[in-house]
């Protein structure tokens, strides 16, 4: 849940043992791509905290001010996901769209009965085999992978398991995104632990605000199948479960991490069974 300000920085404060955990100008290079809320925000009102020293990502209540004067709190993800994906040009203010675009008040004749709005039923994907939750197998509809970096990881992980390759899906029991089935960036199926590849991509939207609820939803399902999840997060991404590694990019000692991580799940017997 986001929090004010004062109590996030005083917090990091504490985590990182000094007075300015992040000094000014750390993150000018993220926001340099967006002037609109470089304008609307301002230090005076969130405790003497510049922009720069606001990670993008934080889940942190921020006060910003528009140009009509109109002052309004939101967190970073949520002023960069508005109105559009990539906020380069333009700003967003809560009561200035409320007034360009006022409420309309639906009339209906006296007497007349309101009839009740009804979702229409959620149609699953039918290519997802009949298997059981859990299980793990080749499906039609799983996404490419994503960079030359996430196909750098599955090699040096597999270079270091001798597991089964090749899965791209597991089987769930209840349904994610119009599927009974999800594609984690890894399967390591005599383990049943899913390895995930984040980073926050070119514009510093992936992984971030709807995106990382996306993914927690996802563990969710993942883990209510009878699997873990491991995420290797990346480009200043905070862990989002238990098992999550924190690195600045992926390097040659990732995998020696991700087989520290598999041990704390499974345990040390297990998984050096595997080791090749």
């Amino acid at each position: 849940m986001p929090e004010r300000v004062e109590l996030w920085w005083a917090r990091r404060q504490f985590s990182k043992g000094v007075e300015v955990p992040y000094p000014v100008g750390t993150y000018r290079t993220h926001w340099a791509a967006y002037p609109a809320l470089i304008r609307q925000y301002h230090p005076d009102l969130n405790a003497g905290i510049t922009l720069t020293q606001v990670p993008p990502a934080a889940d942190v209540l921020l006060l910003w001010q528009c140009e009509a004067g109109h002052t309004f709190a939101a967190t970073p993800s949520e002023q960069r996901e508005r109105p559009d994906r990539e906020r380069r040009r333009s700003a967003w203010c809560p009561e200035c769209s409320a007034l360009a675009n006022p409420p309309r008040i639906a009339t209906r004749p006296s007497g007349a009965e309101r009839v009740p709005h009804r979702k229409p039923p959620r149609r699953l994907c039918a290519k997802t085999p009949e298997l059981p939750a859990g299980e793990p197998f080749v499906s039609v509809c799983a996404p490419k992978p994503a960079s030359a970096v996430e196909a750098r990881v599955r090699a040096d992980v597999f270079a270091k398991l001798a597991v089964t390759p090749g899965f791209t899906a597991i089987r769930t029991s209840r349904p994610f995104f119009d599927h009974l089935e999800v594609w984690p960036d890894i399967l390591l199926p005599e383990l049943r632990i899913a390895l995930e590849y984040d980073t926050v991509g070119k514009h510093g939207l992936e992984h971030v605000g709807r995106r990382e609820e996306a993914d927690r939803r996802q563990d969710r399902v993942i883990r209510a199948a009878g699997w873990e999840v491991v995420r290797v997060r990346t480009g200043k991404l905070e862990p989002i479960g238990p098992h999550d590694i924190v690195m600045s990019s992926w390097t040659t000692r990732g995998s020696g991490l991700v087989i520290e991580a598999l041990r704390g799940i499974r345990g040390a017997l297990i998984v050096d069974a595997y080791l090749r």
